[in-house]
């Protein structure tokens, strides 16, 4: 921490702080950690090195106006950095919804669910989301963290024991802390490892996995994990959020992409992504949705979604289902962007769905590159370590239904020459 404090000769390159540096402040005050974390922002975000929180003020649609942070312009740059997949948010039924729905209930919600907060469009959308997901109910939380973290610590308690893919999400990793069960990391998509590591626990145990994993864009090795959670006697969560309107022949998500669905003890997912929106869902049993009802906390002490955002959804949920199309369109862009990144020798690792990270493996070099990416006309962010792990930083892609093949193209050239330039690929 003295490091950040010394003169700006002695100063280390921005590229060798990130979070953790900053996540421990010496003395008793609280505020000490405030210091040190402002002293480096005020400097890294200027010199490139914070390339986070640009602002937008456009639709996310493919094409976005963004606000440089280190330079204040605005520029009109390639959209490939928004969770939109399948283009839904910026319909015109969907903002035909939502404003018949602000006409009709004003702005929001202004309640719990529990108490005053529960409208007649909620209630719609669940059955619609339960009917789409073919399952006996639903219950809606108002963001996909909620979801995750509401959902494991209503159903797992002290002295139950939970079995996170070490790539978990955030949210995940949450709710099993404030569920205070004992938690326990497998190696990521390893059924091995699970089997090891579960074989001799005893008492209550839930497994979970995401359908696809927001930082590498790979599915999770359902069948495996799943037989191995079945050989145990334990239950599955199975998050959906990066899966849910896109995999499976009706759009399910992953689990039903590998004809699990109905194995599978509970399904999660959001709609920040396929749909464009906010909030996060639960479907299964109704048994299950009544006990979530009344111990989901994130849920019982949140004011519910808006109306006019749930008016939105209902609309974007009955496009996903009409128009398969969609879904076919996303997945012809994918694989017209596989190829054309490994015809330029661009490293997307072992993506398999709409989630592409390019790999820089440079932490040194990943603003850089991100930065030069930007000036050129794309709209994507950096990640590197904690959100991965070292030397493994990336540039994170998300593909769109919307994106045209002219889009798509001019997103390869630039990034691989970028990279080229920057030696990172031949």
């Amino acid at each position: 921490m003295e490091a950040a404090q010394k003169s700006p000769s002695d100063k280390p390159q921005f590229s060798e702080y990130d979070y953790s540096n900053f996540y421990y402040g010496a003395g008793d005050d609280p505020l000490n950690l405030l210091r040190p974390y402002a002293e480096w922002y005020r400097e890294a975000r200027p010199n490139g090195y914070y390339l986070y929180s640009e602002v937008l003020s456009s639709a996310p649609t493919t094409h976005v106006r963004v606000r440089n942070g280190s330079t204040g312009a605005w520029k009109d740059l390639l959209n490939l950095a928004s969770y939109n997949y399948l283009g839904i948010s910026y319909r015109p039924e969907v903002k035909r919804a939502a404003a018949e729905a602000l006409e009709r209930y004003g702005l929001g919600a202004s309640g719990s669910p529990i108490l005053s907060g529960t409208f007649d469009v909620h209630e719609e959308f669940a059955r619609e989301l339960a009917r789409f997901k073919d399952k006996e109910a639903c219950i809606v939380f108002p963001t996909g963290y909620s979801a995750n973290v509401g959902f494991i610590s209503a159903l797992m308690r002290s002295g139950d024991t939970i079995f996170l893919d070490q790539y978990s999400h955030a949210s995940i990793v949450d709710g099993a802390i404030l569920a205070k069960s004992k938690t326990v990391f497998f190696r990521h998509n390893n059924p091995l490892d699970l089997e090891r590591k579960i074989a001799n626990v005893k008492g209550k145990k839930l497994v979970v996995v995401e359908g696809v994993y927001s930082m590498d864009g790979d599915m999770c090795a359902l069948p495996e994990i799943l037989e191995v959670t079945k050989r145990h006697n334990a239950r599955m969560l199975i998050d959906e959020a990066h899966s849910t309107f896109l995999f499976g022949p009706n759009g399910r998500g992953v689990a039903e992409h590998f004809g699990l669905d109905k194995e599978v003890d509970f399904h999660l997912g959001t709609f920040s992504k396929s749909l464009g929106g906010q909030g996060g869902f639960v479907a299964g049993t109704k048994e299950l949705v009544d006990y979530v009802n009344a111990f989901g906390r994130s849920r019982f002490f949140s004011c519910n979604l808006s109306p006019v955002l749930t008016a939105g959804l209902l609309a974007g949920l009955r496009i996903a289902g009409a128009e398969p199309e969609l879904r076919a369109q996303l997945w012809s862009n994918v694989a017209y962007l596989r190829r054309r990144f490994a015809e330029e020798g661009v490293d997307i690792g072992k993506s398999n769905s709409q989630v592409m990270p390019v790999m820089v493996n440079n932490d040194a070099k990943g603003f850089a590159v991100a930065e030069k990416i930007q000036d050129r006309g794309l709209f994507l962010n950096p990640v590197t370590y904690p959100a991965v792990p070292k030397h493994k930083s990336r540039l994170r892609i998300s593909v769109s239904a919307a994106h045209s093949e002219s889009d798509l193209e001019q997103a390869v050239q630039t990034i691989a020459g970028v990279l080229r330039e920057e030696g990172i690929c031949r």
